[in-house]
């Protein structure tokens, strides 16, 4: 416990000699007092005597958990694990095109390092608590690391799938430190063969579960004699990753060198560039000086682009001194022409950084785009769909509907991420624009939300996606919908560019017409409007197509407006954007197409205080559900999962899967009810869902 607080203010040089000073006094200690016993120094200390073992192969809600031994690692059990299937990610990275190389520029890396890993994002089917730590701001990075100090991070897949959304690749984390790190290290390099084995078997997890490389970080001193098999383990792990997942990364922690010893040197150096030379990569320590960056590029050559000179955000030693001023390095590395990488952003949530989580986070990530700009662009492909969910919430809708009103948190759920400028100081009466969770959603627990002022007939524009989308021959058809109050209006405006005339073109699409339109943009098209009976009140949606073949769209922004009225307030919620071709439908496979079966049934009497009678049940199950024709190649977003109690009229909300199976746990059943009906209802990446009555399902007996 004191280890975990102390590395919240020291760097690491100094953490490792206090350490090593610690573990000299245990010793002396114990050679006089040979009776007594001393803990371990990174013992957690509050943990419970009587808390159970976990056992995963037990069925139970299903987690995202380290490897964290060599033994664990090398027989392969997590793949027994009844965890497993549930942690593989099930989005694929979805651009740059195969064989998905990073841009030859200066690359951002971020490093999640919050709270020791596996908080409320190891709930592989989502939390309970709303104010969960999560990112948003994927369009800053090119590669995102999931960072803990067990020996074999492996990312939860909601990072994964949230990430692989936004173009953003995705690395776990080998890492061996302190003593028991060195005896690790030692076995793992007892021979080059072993150290075969163990590159193997990591590049085994990586794409079985579908995240992008590994993170090594070799924080011991070695024996100069296992530099060779040490050298080995890296080689060959970067060539097994490049044969096994396309585009995949290996990068080298600026640790111990080819020496052996523990010696950070802040740059690349011919101490360190050997690891640098066989992987895709080097993370240089946080410690720099100014120069450093420059001195390195001169060190790397040709890949100048692959060196990550460190910034940690907790300002542990680091130039510039991280926090609130982490632009500074930032400025450095740009301007040198490498590389950065942001170690522990969670600084702002674990820090409590005022006024509040979201503002801090949003403020603090402005700071960064500031600095180095946007890096990914969306809308790149068809079709682009976006609700705005972050993976948060107070109530979850879907088509406009609510179907839960509890909190909740899961960062799978997260679409396609708003771009939306951030304004530090706003201006009394100005139209604030933000993600808000409070408002209604139309699909998942966000929307963005334009309130404020605004005089009659006036105009409000701010930038909602940066896009790179050639469009073809066929239009592109635009739906989006609205809640609105009054008489406050919300259009969007598409802005183009034709690579053929270097010519700007920007079409509003907009329910009103005016003059002023017409003058403000290239063209003005009134959407038709679309009605659905089983939408909430008060959503709109419009539809309208743009032919525009042969152009980039380049921008997507929110237009809003009031006509003449009495008061000068705005409110408006954007609930969804859908850009597709004009002439696709989405087709959902029927539920005839799919096969549902439950395994690992488990009856019990319920003692919840939610069963509203004696003799009430509880069962927990595994539903499974697969198409029968055997084809995986259905571009589903999720799975909502819902059970009807037979004799019941309502229809109960069970959660989200973004694999083909869920875990049912405690379900009460009330006494009474014979049967249950497990509904799967299949949603599509365009935003379309089955309805529940043509969604596949399987009935369920209850066991009295």
């Amino acid at each position: 416990m004191l280890i975990r607080f102390l590395r919240l203010f020291l760097g690491r040089q100094t953490l490792v000699a206090l350490y090593n000073l610690l573990q000299s006094f245990r010793k002396k200690f114990r050679s006089l007092l040979p009776s007594m016993a001393i803990p371990e120094a990174d013992q957690e200390q509050d943990q419970k005597v009587s808390e159970p073992v976990f056992d995963p192969s037990i069925p139970s809600i299903p987690i995202s958990y380290p490897i964290k031994t060599l033994e664990e690692l090398h027989s392969g059990a997590y793949f027994d694990s009844f965890h497993y299937p549930f942690n593989k990610s099930s989005v694929p990275l979805q651009f740059p095109s195969p064989p998905f190389p990073l841009p030859n520029r200066p690359r951002l890396l971020v490093c999640h390092d919050m709270q020791g890993g596996y908080v409320d994002d190891k709930w592989v089917q989502g939390g309970s608590n709303p104010d969960a730590y999560s990112i948003w701001h994927w369009y800053l990075m090119d590669v995102f690391v999931y960072f803990s100090h067990s020996l074999v991070t492996l990312p939860p897949p909601c990072w994964t799938n949230a990430a692989h959304r936004h173009g953003v690749k995705v690395l776990g984390t080998f890492i061996t430190e302190w003593d028991e790190g060195r005896a690790i290290s030692s076995k793992l390099l007892e021979t080059e063969d072993s150290a075969r084995l163990y590159a193997e078997r990591l590049a085994e997890l990586a794409a079985a579960l579908g995240f992008d490389g590994w993170l090594i970080n070799m924080e011991v001193k070695l024996d100069v004699m296992l530099i060779p098999n040490m050298k080995e383990f890296v080689d060959h792990l970067t060539r097994t990753m490049h044969s096994l997942v396309p585009g995949s990364l290996v990068i080298w922690y600026d640790s111990v060198t080819i020496d052996g010893d523990l010696d950070w040197q802040d740059k690349l150096t011919e101490k360190n560039k050997p690891f640098f030379d066989i992987s895709d990569g080097i993370f240089i320590n946080y410690t720099w000086k100014k120069d450093y960056p420059k001195l390195s590029a001169e060190v790397a050559g040709d890949r100048k682009f692959d060196v990550y000179m460190g910034i940690d955000v907790f300002g542990r030693n680091t130039y510039g001194g991280g926090q609130w001023t982490t632009n500074v390095a930032l400025d450095v590395i740009k301007n040198d022409n490498v590389s950065a990488a942001i170690f522990a952003p969670g600084w702002v949530y674990e820090t409590k950084q005022p006024p509040d989580f979201r503002t801090a986070q949003d403020r603090w990530w402005d700071l960064v785009e500031n600095s180095w700009g946007a890096v990914q662009n969306y809308p790149r492909t068809l079709p682009f769909y976006s609700s705005f969910d972050q993976g948060v919430g107070y109530h979850i809708s879907v088509d406009g509907q609510q179907v839960t009103d509890a909190s909740w948190n899961n960062i799978s759920c997260q679409g396609f991420q708003a771009l939306l400028k951030y304004v530090d100081d706003p201006k009394p009466g100005a139209i604030q624009v933000l993600v808000d969770f409070k408002q209604p959603s139309y699909n998942g627990g966000g929307n963005i939300t334009f309130r404020g002022t605004l005089q009659d007939n006036a105009y409000f524009e701010t930038r909602v996606f940066i896009g790179e989308l050639l469009l073809g021959g066929e239009p592109l058809q635009v739906i989006y919908s609205v809640k609105s109050e009054g008489d406050s209006l919300l259009g969007l405006s598409l802005h183009f560019f034709s690579p053929m005339n270097d010519k700007k073109t920007v079409i509003v699409i907009a329910p009103w017409e005016t003059d002023e339109l017409s003058r403000k943009f290239n063209k003005a098209i009134v959407p038709g409007r679309v009605t659905d009976s089983e939408i909430e009140p008060g959503w709109v949606q419009y539809e309208s197509k743009v032919a525009m073949n042969g152009q980039i769209l380049r921008e997507i922004r929110a237009v809003c407006h009031k006509t003449k009225g009495t008061r000068s307030e705005y409110l408006a919620v954007l609930g969804q954007i859908l850009m597709n071709n004009s002439d696709h439908n989405s087709c959902l496979p029927p539920s005839t197409s799919w096969e549902v079966t439950a395994e690992l049934v488990q009856w019990t009497a319920s003692s919840s205080a939610a069963a509203d009678s004696e003799g009430s049940r509880a069962v927990s199950l595994k539903i499974n559900w697969k198409l029968k024709d055997g084809n995986t190649a259905f571009a589903h977003s999720k799975y909502n999962v819902y059970v009807a109690k037979l004799g019941s009229s309502s229809v109960q909300y069970l959660g989200v899967a973004a694999v083909e199976a869920f875990y049912v746990s405690n379900l009460v059943v009330p006494s009474g009810v014979s049967s249950l009906k497990f509904i799967v209802q299949v949603c599509s990446i365009d935003g379309s869902s089955q309805k529940l009555d043509e969604s596949p399902y399987f009935e369920l007996d209850v066991e009295y």
